[in-house]
């Protein structure tokens, strides 16, 4: 039998620069700003953690760190952890380039979600932005035990994922059906974890529903709110098309399938 430490894990070198820069969520606005503007998705989840002065954060898998650059500009103290060296040197070169331009500190360091070097309750806020869905069921088991031992009795853990797998597998094939039918099914792979970002068929192990992570994080000994959210849809292909998007994302039970992102703010039970 193999110790957990040996289980299979997504090795950190398929994490490199181009990645960061290329393919994690809010590179366009990191590449034009160096991490001052956020993309609307890692807005939206930064806001969850209201983040205030004297606070202290700890953002699991800080990749470029614009989080922690937006933590210590609200007077918080942001630490950052990240298992790729190259996430670790890209986010010290943006916190080393706001030095004493914000109330907050910041420090990163390279580390495992599965052994968080830092002591117990120490946290207000644990953030694990798109994190979730690059670890194995037992490595998010494990990671998840290590984020309720240093988060604080009344901190909060803010959690954003994508895709919510039940697109992947139950919405995703009809979409790139009808796709398919419309003459264009070169943009729609076979599988969804190509789409758009053909690196995720390599990093993306473990995708989420929002029933799932309720229940991953129940298990860990959180109580959570989830719900999902998608970008907005602007429409403007066509009436039909606009017609059946709208009925899609704004109609339950239809609208879990196709929304595409899972949040969740999350507190500890026991």
């Amino acid at each position: 039998m193999q110790k957990p430490d040996e289980r299979q894990a997504v090795p950190s070198e398929l994490y490199d620069e181009s990645y960061f820069r290329a393919a994690c969520e809010g590179y366009d606005e990191f590449n034009a700003s160096e991490g001052e503007q956020l993309s609307r998705r890692l807005s939206s989840a930064f806001a969850l953690a209201t983040v205030e002065p004297g606070m202290t954060i700890l953002d699991i898998g800080c990749g470029r760190g614009e989080i922690l650059r937006h933590a210590a500009a609200r007077g918080a103290d942001a630490f950052g952890i990240d298992y790729a060296a190259v996430a670790v040197n890209m986010s010290r070169r943006v916190i080393e380039g706001i030095d004493g331009a914000t109330p907050g500190k910041t420090a990163v360091a390279q580390a495992d979600a599965k052994h968080l070097p830092y002591a117990d309750h120490s946290f207000d806020r644990v953030l694990m932005f798109d994190v979730v869905e690059h670890l194995y069921p037992w490595e998010l088991d494990v990671a998840l035990t290590e984020v309720s031992r240093v988060l604080k009795p009344n901190g909060r853990f803010i959690v954003h994922t994508a895709p919510n797998i039940w697109y992947d597998r139950y919405a995703y094939p009809f979409v790139r059906f009808f796709r398919t039918a419309m003459g264009q099914g070169k943009h729609y792979p076979k599988n969804p974890r190509n789409f758009l970002v053909e690196v995720n068929e390599h990093v993306h192990v473990n995708e989420q529903s929002m029933l799932s992570m309720r229940r991953v994080l129940k298990k860990a000994g959180f109580a959570s709110k989830v719900w999902l959210e998608s970008p907005p849809q602007h429409g403007g292909e066509n009436v039909v098309i606009d017609n059946m998007r709208h009925f899609a994302f704004h109609t339950p039970p239809l609208r879990w399938f196709f929304e595409r992102e899972v949040f969740a703010v999350a507190r500890k039970i026991r």
